[in-house]
C-alpha cells in the first residue's frame, strides 16, 4: 500500500459516533499563563509540601514532551500521540477504528496478551494467525485471515514472549496487502539492532508504531507510551483521549529522560551483554532443551518440567513467567535478564539440588 503521505486518509475508517464527535474542549487548551480562575482549581495550591504546581492541570497537549519523542525516533511532533503506557494508545485506536459488536482485530498469536483483553473490553472480536513454530510471520497467511470486519492487523516486534524482531519485508507484505492500519508494538525495539520501523512511515501512511519508556529507559512505574502513526490518525486519537490523560509528574520525568539517552544506551549495552551471557549460561543447564534467539531484554527457553521449575524457582524468592500455555510456546520461561547479581542469582537456583 504504499502511497503519497500527503494523499492518505482515514477518515472512512473512522467509527460514524467519532467522526461526528466533538470532543471536550479543556481550560488549558487556551491559556496556560495568568491569574487562572477558569479551571475550578484550588488556587492555595497542593495540600502537600511541595513547590511543584500540582493544583493546575497538566497541559493537554504535552507538545514539547511530543517534540522531544519525534527528534529521539526522527518524524515530526505531529506523527506522535502520548498515552498513559502504550496500554491507553492499544485502546483509543481500537475505540476509533473498530465499531464494538461488529468489527475484529488480528493478532498473530503467540503475542502480548493486552490486545485481546483491550479488544475484549471494548467488545471488538479477535482473529489470530498464529506465527509458524518458528516464530515467524507469515504474511500470506496473515492476509488470507482477513475479512471486512478486519479494522486492525496488531503485531508485536521485537515480539512477547518470544523475543524475535519479526521480518521487515513480512510486515511491508502485510501494510501493502492491508487497506487499513497494521499496528507494531515496539516496546522492546532499542534492545535489537534492528532500530525501529519509524523509517517506513513515509512510505506506508497505514503504519502505527506503540513504544513505551517501561523497558530501555527503565522507566516502566512512570506509565509512558506513545504511538507514531501519520499526523491524522494523530488527529482523531488526540479527539478521543481524555483531556488531561498524561499526569504533569509523568510528563515532566518523561521530558527530562529524554536528556539522559546515553544513560539508556550504556544500561541498554549491559542488558545485552548479560543477555548473551545468560543464554550461554542457561544453554548448559540439563534441563534446558532450547533457548530461542532474542532482540528484547528477555529470553524464552524451554525447559523440561518447566512449570515445576517455575514454582521451584519461585518458592526461591526468583521470580520467572510461565509461557507454556501459549501457542509453540509449550514448557518455556520468559526471563527477564537482570542485573550480574540477579542473573547470578537466577543460575545458582537452577543448580541447587532439591531439599
Amino acid at each position: 500500500m504504499t502511497e503519497n503521505r500527503s494523499s492518505f486518509n482515514p477518515e472512512p475508517w473512522i467509527r460514524p459516533n467519532i467522526r461526528t464527535l466533538s470532543p471536550y474542549h479543556a481550560a488549558r487548551d487556551d491559556y496556560h499563563e495568568g491569574i487562572l480562575l477558569d479551571a475550578n482549581e484550588n488556587s492555595y495550591g497542593p495540600a502537600i509540601p511541595t513547590d511543584r504546581p500540582l493544583h493546575r492541570y497538566p497541559d493537554t497537549r504535552l507538545d514539547p514532551l511530543r517534540k522531544k519523542w519525534a527528534e529521539f525516533r526522527g518524524i515530526d511532533m505531529e506523527q506522535v500521540f502520548l498515552g498513559v503506557g502504550s496500554d491507553e494508545a492499544i485502546d483509543i485506536l481500537m475505540r476509533v477504528f473498530c465499531e464494538p459488536g461488529r468489527d475484529e482485530i488480528l493478532t498473530t498469536p503467540p503475542t502480548y496478551g493486552m490486545y485481546k483483553v483491550a479488544a475484549r473490553i471494548n467488545n471488538v472480536g479477535v482473529s489470530e494467525s498464529n506465527l509458524t513454530p518458528e516464530f515467524e510471520l507469515d504474511a500470506r497467511k496473515v492476509l488470507s485471515r482477513v475479512t471486512q470486519q478486519t479494522k486492525l492487523i496488531i503485531l508485536c516486534s521485537p515480539n512477547n514472549p518470544t523475543g524475535n524482531v519479526l521480518s521487515v519485508s513480512e510486515i511491508k507484505r502485510i501494510l501493502s496487502g492491508f487497506k487499513r492500519l497494521v499496528v507494531v508494538d515496539e516496546a522492546y525495539i532499542d534492545f535489537s539492532v534492528s532500530g525501529s520501523l519509524s523509517h517506513l512511515m513515509e512510505h506506508y501512511p497505514n503504519l502505527v508504531l506503540l513504544q513505551t519508556l517501561s523497558k530501555s529507559f527503565g522507566m516502566a512505574a512512570v506509565r509512558m507510551g506513545a504511538a507514531l502513526a501519520h499526523p491524522s490518525v494523530i488527529k482523531w486519537m488526540l479527539k478521543v483521549k481524555a483531556p488531561y490523560n498524561v499526569n504533569q509528574l509523568t510528563a515532566d520525568v518523561a521530558f527530562e529522560a529524554f536528556g539522559h539517552t546515553d544513560r539508556m544506551q550504556e544500561h541498554v549495552r549491559k542488558i545485552i551483554l548479560g543477555r548473551n551471557r545468560l543464554s550461554k549460561a542457561l544453554a548448559r543447564h540439563p534441563d534446558v532443551e532450547k533457548i530461542f534467539p532474542s532482540d528484547a531484554n528477555f529470553l524464552l527457553v524451554r525447559f523440561r518440567h518447566a512449570q515445576e521449575w517455575y514454582h521451584r524457582l519461585a518458592s526461591r524468592g526468583v521470580i520467572v513467567r510461565y509461557r507454556g500455555d501459549q501457542v509453540h510456546c509449550e514448557n518455556t520461561l520468559r526471563i527477564t535478564v537482570g542485573t550480574p547479581d540477579e542473573n547470578d542469582r537466577l543460575l545458582a537456583e537452577l543448580d541447587r539440588k532439591e531439599e
